[in-house]
């Protein structure tokens, strides 16, 4: 969701930066159309507003990290795909993957056809991929590729050109897939994390736009955070209530531009060009500058471009940052 705090007050979803979705991708794989790159990353290095760093286990044992994808436009999951990790005495983490389908892809819980196990997590500068068959991989951190001037933001959007996120890092999930595995026509992806708790499964965070929580004080985003799409409706008067105040739209209008933030999902159709927010997202999209205009009905930029260390390979996300392995 693109906003590195996406609990209450912000903090992270139940008080665990593990938990916490930042930003989801999905383009055609560069130089094979025929193929799909899906990027979650999660477990943002530090908060937005504190200096101190998260923890250094990537992501938490047991807990589901998952991408929905739906294929006939109701804003239900069809089918699907769920990374569970591990940890070793050694602090090591491995990641199982199951493929969700039908009645899997909407329940919760750690069930699924098993296509990975123990595969590595990535720890250090070299990316540790695991492949099998047609598909590809990667578990584990890399450099943080949104960019944003922060402290702008806080300093009444007064931008810079800070970009707080330059040095930062993430944890990401980057699978490789052929299309046939999304279908024939185009698909609205979103992602999850899901919490094991002793009470049983909970759902901490989820989103498939950037930023959307910006819309949501604090009960409602704990509800929004806990829902599903096809319920995203009920938010509209949350968001279009949040726009007028802040771009000054009619209520009318506010209530029609809402309606184009919801579901919150991610629309991909591989064989169109690629560009959010009309088809999928690259990790070059300006996703800030657009957000910030529809949030403030007018042209904003906040003067920072897309990060240099990208790569042209998988995981195509930079090596991490102070990192000395």
């Amino acid at each position: 969701m693109s906003h590195h705090a996406s609990g209450p007050n912000f903090g992270f979803p139940r008080g665990d930066a593990r938990l916490d979705m930042t930003d989801l991708y999905a383009f055609p794989k560069p130089g094979d159309p025929g193929k799909s790159i899906i990027v979650l990353n999660v477990h943002p290095s530090f908060r937005l507003d504190s200096p101190e760093p998260t923890t250094k286990e990537p992501f938490a044992p047991g807990a589901l990290y998952e991408v929905k994808v739906d294929t006939n436009g109701d804003a239900v999951a069809d089918l699907g795909c769920s990374v569970q990790f591990a940890s070793a005495e050694d602090g090591k983490q491995t990641a199982t993957v199951r493929r969700l389908q039908g009645k899997q892809a909407t329940g919760m819980g750690d069930e699924g056809e098993v296509i990975v196990q123990q595969a590595p997590v990535s720890v250090g500068k070299e990316a540790l991929v695991t492949q099998v068959g047609d598909f590809r991989f990667f578990f584990g951190w890399r450099s943080d590729p949104f960019f944003f001037d922060v402290n702008g933001n806080f300093n009444h959007m007064q931008f810079t050109g800070d970009d707080f996120f330059k040095d930062k890092n993430v944890c990401s999930i980057v699978l490789e897939l052929p299309n046939s595995e999304l279908g024939t026509n185009k698909v609205g992806i979103w992602a999850r994390t899901i919490d094991k708790t002793a009470d049983g499964w909970i759902q901490a965070d989820r989103g498939g736009r950037p930023l959307q929580a910006v819309f949501l004080p604090g009960e409602e985003k704990e509800e929004y955070l806990s829902g599903e799409p096809a319920n995203d409706d009920r938010f509209i008067g949350v968001f279009a209530h949040e726009l007028e105040h802040s771009g000054g739209y009619s209520p009318e209008d506010a209530k029609n531009v809402a309606s184009t933030l919801l579901p919150d999902i991610l629309s991909y159709d591989p064989r169109e060009p690629v560009r959010y927010p009309d088809n999928g997202r690259t990790l070059t999209d300006d996703v800030v500058d657009l957000f910030f205009s529809i949030y403030t009905n007018r042209k904003v930029t906040d003067k920072v471009g897309p990060h240099r260390d990208l790569l042209d390979q998988f995981p195509y996300l930079g090596p991490p940052h102070n990192v000395l392995k």
